[in-house]
């Protein structure tokens, strides 16, 4: 009789877990439930929704055939290893939501390669990766209010600086960039609004069709970057960006290295950008670089710039005149951009287009840059593409 009883409560239990487990499981495209969801590697599109996560299968390719948008509430974890494989140009790309959070847990090794599936991939091939944070931005206004991605439509920004998205480490974007036309197009990497909260570590934007990586607003803090063939910008900040930027490899661009804002449309805008940029290299390379090392731009906002390596273009520093960009102007002249110390490479004919009063912001030297001179770092060995 004790027996009996014992196998009966072990077959409820059983039941029990399986029910539970059914419960808790949806497949992606079917009717939505809170809990795990399992996403079919051969049609990766879709939305993951409030109190539902998912966890990528490394030894799958996951085919990235439309959108996928990590809502509020929502997780998505991809493990070392996984490959995502991306058709169907601006209609393709993956966004994570305000509140929604991405793990990325790539390794020097085993790194995550989000790339084209074309047989001959190509930059522009589809979107990218897009993150919304809760973070300031002057986009909106000035006192935390939100704005609108300008890829993915999604609502950004606010006054929690130090907001979480989650956290990327070893990722490997490649042939991003796809446009909707000639003002509208992806980036390797679109970070709107990401707070300080947020972990950002070696990440490689490979072959994208506009700019590698640009932070428009955020707190967010990011090391160990890679912008390799990029054809718009490599790096580019705006809209009150306020973070530190650290370790970054820069080579074959089509315009500026950095292009730093504060704010297309008023470049007084508050909060202001304030940049700490240091350990730089930023080399021309195959591309024109035709917007030159870097680009004090629409305000540009604040600069702290500190051990920055920069050759093979013509100008080191591009910056308009003061009567057509008069607040970048000013904040030289304020001494609110510094370059302490900055390497102009035997190509560079202009150090600085800036002519203004202010005769100490640069301070030449000898650098090291993102890790020995105009050579790839050591800290490139093994996940990357390209170098």
């Amino acid at each position: 009789m004790k027996k009996l009883l014992i196998s009966t409560l072990a077959i409820a239990a059983i039941i029990f877990t399986s029910c539970s487990r059914d419960e808790d499981t949806n497949t992606l495209n079917l009717p939505i439930g809170s809990g795990i969801v399992t996403i079919n590697p051969s049609d990766f599109k879709g939305e993951l929704l409030a109190g539902q996560s998912a966890t990528l299968d490394a030894t799958q390719v996951y085919n990235l055939t439309g959108s996928f948008i990590v809502r509020g509430g929502a997780t998505l974890t991809i493990p070392a290893g996984t490959r995502i494989e991306a058709s169907g140009e601006t209609s393709s790309y993956i966004a994570i939501a305000q509140d929604g959070l991405l793990y990325v847990n790539g390794t020097s090794t085993n790194p995550v390669v989000m790339t084209s599936g074309n047989a001959v991939p190509a930059p522009g091939d589809w979107g990218g990766l897009v993150i919304c944070g809760r973070a300031n931005t002057n986009k909106g206004g000035s006192s935390g209010e939100t704005a609108t991605s300008e890829v993915g439509d999604l609502t950004y920004g606010g006054t929690e600086d130090n907001d979480s998205s989650g956290f990327i480490r070893y990722l490997r974007i490649e042939y991003t960039g796809a446009a909707f036309n000639a003002d509208k197009e992806f980036n390797g990497l679109s970070l709107f609004g990401v707070g300080s909260g947020t972990v950002l570590q070696y990440v490689q934007a490979y072959k994208s069709g506009d700019d590698g990586i640009e932070f428009f607003g955020g707190t967010v803090n990011a090391e160990y970057l890679i912008a390799l063939h990029s054809e718009d910008d490599a790096i580019d900040f705006a809209d009150g960006f306020s973070g530190k930027l650290e370790n970054v490899f820069i080579k074959d661009v089509a315009k500026a290295g950095v292009e730093g804002s504060n704010n297309g449309d008023n470049g007084a805008a508050t909060p202001t950008t304030n940049a700490t940029l240091k350990n730089f290299t930023i080399i021309k390379g195959a591309l024109a670089g035709s917007e030159h090392g870097m680009y004090l731009k629409e305000g540009a906002g604040k600069w702290n710039c500190q051990n920055i390596y920069i050759d093979g273009f013509t100008k080191g520093i591009k910056i308009k005149d003061a009567l057509t960009d008069p607040a970048a102007n000013t904040n030289v002249d304020n001494g609110y951009v510094t370059f302490n110390p900055i390497y102009f490479g035997t190509s560079i004919t202009t150090q600085s287009e800036y002519a203004g009063t202010n005769t100490t912001y640069i301070t030449a030297g000898s650098n090291s840059g993102a890790g020995n001179n105009g050579t790839a770092p050591s800290w490139t060995i093994g996940w990357t593409a390209g170098l």
